[in-house]
């Protein structure tokens, strides 16, 4: 007597799951989290502290050491809440369109106050003022043009950039003698080249983004 054996049932292939975009953190709309929290908090206060920094730097045509001093001591609190307010927002989903738009205008008024006070002391020629003020503008208004086509990722030399201005404008800022001057004038260049350098490669990534997102698939 024969056994009969069931014919095998052919498996169905599990279709694929489409990959989920990479949400843009710029374009996507913001998370559900109150207008008022402290990474916005910490922007608010930074923009706050732009004209008592100012105020501070070109008291008695900044000549007085005691107001420098205090200059740097605001510069440098302010410069620290740029940190704050960033990691805050992230890790704790504190991110809003406010914070967005608030972020980057207080990071360049603190900046652009910081340089333009310097130049106006004659402590920092005008023309470094004015590379590292048309780098960052032109910047931010390359990164509107592109906005709608994707979003450029800082890369790690714009964070040293950053961090290289802060540091230099800090040093400027205080009124250091002899080689401590030296010192802040290297760490200055050092910062305009990466400033330059920077602002070139952004432009090259941008255009190459437009080309891509312009070109057919």
């Amino acid at each position: 007597m024969s056994v009969v054996r069931p014919e095998p049932v052919p498996e169905r292939p599990i279709p694929e799951r489409p990959e989920r975009p990479v949400p843009d953190p710029v374009a996507t709309p913001a998370q559900t989290a109150r207008v008022v929290n402290v990474a916005n908090g910490l922007t608010l206060l930074r923009l706050l502290l732009v004209p008592v920094f100012g105020w501070a730097l070109l008291h008695e045509h900044g000549t007085d050491t005691t107001w420098r001093v205090v200059a740097f001591a605001v510069f440098a609190v302010a410069s620290m809440t740029d940190r704050l307010d960033g990691d805050l927002a992230r890790r704790r989903g504190l991110v809003t369109d406010v914070g967005k738009m608030a972020d980057p205008i207080a990071d360049k008024a603190l900046t652009g106050t910081a340089l333009v006070g310097l130049s106006a002391l004659d402590l920092l020629p005008w023309w470094v003022t004015a590379v590292i003020l048309a780098r960052e503008l032109g910047i931010t208004l390359l990164r509107f043009w592109v906005i709608r086509h994707g979003v450029i990722p800082a890369s790690r030399g714009g964070k040293y950039k950053t961090f290289l201005q802060t540091v230099a404008i800090g040093l400027y800022l205080l009124p250091l003698q002899d080689w401590l001057a030296t010192v802040a004038a290297w760490v200055m260049g050092a910062a305009l080249v990466l400033t330059v350098a920077t602002g070139v490669d952004y432009v090259v990534r941008a255009l190459a983004l437009r080309r891509a997102a312009r070109s057919p698939s």
